[in-house]
């Protein structure tokens, strides 16, 4: 009779802990999948350090992704994490291979709108093309950002390599990616918007948005 009663109680508290906590799911690129360094220097692992324990970080990061390519995935980590927050850094690749910016409006769209349906919060980080690719494609690409922010009323990090991209100092040799010394300046450009969206007290994110004994701040 005790083991039956044992290996339930030990599964009511497993599940219980496992939703006793928030989790944060990043959807990036190399620029969070820490490209070119060695990755619990990244800035996702930066994050995940400046947490508590009660906030687990799932970095879904891949080098190379595109926007298209995080949509196809983001529907089943949703699945298998049930995250309260999803970090959308993408973007880049598609810049870089000339995709038309209404594409990349899509996907993020797309991605936006399923994570918001799973009852996850958004913070959108942005990323720019450098400018040999010509001002009229360069403003259209940063246009998308603000634009989906706007309309899904979701926080905006207007650029990742804020404070970065133009120092060869805080970059490595290709001159696309930021070096290990760069990773606390990307963090500190993300932390000001993704603070906002943590649940005060480390409380669990209700499905409905709220938090377990606060109040949702947006």
């Amino acid at each position: 009779m005790l083991l039956p009663l044992l290996v339930m109680w030990l599964g009511m508290a497993s599940a219980f802990a496992a939703g006793s906590g928030t989790t944060l799911l990043v959807m990036g690129d190399s620029l969070s999948a820490g490209y070119g360094i060695e990755r619990d220097r990244g800035w996702v692992a930066l994050l995940d350090a400046r947490l508590p324990d009660s906030v687990t970080v799932v970095n879904a990061s891949i080098s190379g992704e595109t926007t298209a390519g995080g949509a196809t995935r983001l529907p089943e980590l949703l699945a298998r994490h049930t995250p309260d927050i999803v970090v959308i850094e993408l973007g880049g690749n598609d810049g870089l291979r000339g995709l038309p910016p209404t594409q990349m409006r899509a996907n993020l769209a797309k991605m936006i709108e399923a994570t918001r349906d799973s009852g996850a919060r958004v913070l959108l980080v942005g990323i720019e093309v450098p400018p040999n690719y010509g001002q009229a494609y360069a403003e259209a690409f940063r246009q998308v950002y603000h634009d989906l922010a706007e309309r899904y009323q979701v926080p905006l990090v207007p650029f990742l390599l804020d404070g970065v991209a133009l120092d060869d100092s805080l970059m490595q040799d290709d001159g696309l990616h930021p070096n290990a010394e760069a990773q606390p300046q990307l963090l500190d450009n993300v932390w000001p918007a993704l603070e906002k969206l943590l649940p005060q007290g480390g409380g669990k994110f209700s499905r409905d948005g709220s938090t377990a004994g606060h109040r949702r701040r947006e």
